[in-house]
């Protein structure tokens, strides 16, 4: 039976891989590595230092393009789950093709593989195969660390959702986190305070904390020129109303 491995590897910061991602990346016959592009080549390069700092030879990486997804359309779960089926076909043509019975490959994961992360999805629509997950360091944990807060607070409930869901939806509790916020949707949120972190963990790390109404702005115009210079933004902040 072909191993597979599911591994973690933290938020961007190469100290955030765990003592047993270090071990799974040791015991790996051949990685696979999705190329998004030039401008998130710094996904890739992250990925191939760490291999390369930890991995133990002989090993093999096996590249590929990251089918492209349709961010036009309206129909957003119909556009997620067609990308999703493309790249589980490129996956299985890149384990037939590079991993041998009874070796170990594996997918290194940007954060937590069970955080806002596809990977696990995509393999549930392959043949079997023994699976492993190890878990990482989120970009949520990060953003709480970096910021010096906690995530929970005393019998409160925490809502983990997208930027496009609270653009569409609003608050639905005193404590939400926010994946990916294209829009700035919290935007107008006053009675809130904002913990906002991109690129968390990486030499480009952006912070910015306090109330919505003072800090929202700036929040904006950074998000918008790190954006442009880098071409990519991943971004995640936690609001708290006061």
């Amino acid at each position: 039976m072909k191993r597979l491995l599911v591994i973690g590897i933290g938020a961007g910061d190469p100290d955030h891989l765990t003592l047993q991602a270090v071990k799974a990346i040791a015991a790996t016959d051949v990685f696979f590595l999705l190329d998004k592009g030039e401008e998130k080549h710094d996904l890739v390069r992250l990925r191939h230092q760490l291999i390369e700092e930890h991995a133990r030879r002989p090993y093999r990486i096996v590249e590929a393009r990251d089918p492209e997804r349709d961010r036009t359309t309206s129909a957003y779960t119909e556009a997620v789950e067609d990308w999703r089926d493309r790249r589980a076909t490129l996956y299985q043509q890149m384990i037939d093709e590079a991993l041998a019975d009874e070796q170990t490959g594996a997918f290194l994961v940007w954060g937590d593989p069970g955080v806002y992360d596809s990977t696990l999805a995509v393999l549930e629509r392959l043949p079997d195969y023994k699976i492993e997950v190890i878990p990482g360091i989120s970009a949520i944990a990060a953003l709480t660390a970096r910021h010096r807060t906690s995530l929970t607070r005393v019998a409160r409930p925490v809502h983990l959702t997208t930027g496009r869901r609270l653009a569409e939806e609003g608050v639905t509790a005193d404590d939400m986190v926010i994946m990916l916020d294209a829009r700035c949707a919290f935007d107008g949120l006053d009675d809130y305070d904002i913990y906002w972190g991109a690129y968390l963990g990486t030499p480009d790390e952006i912070l910015v904390a306090g109330p919505v109404a003072e800090v929202g702005e700036r929040i904006k115009e950074l998000r918008a020129q790190a954006r442009a210079s880098k071409g990519w933004i991943m971004d995640t902040y936690l609001l708290r109303r006061r």
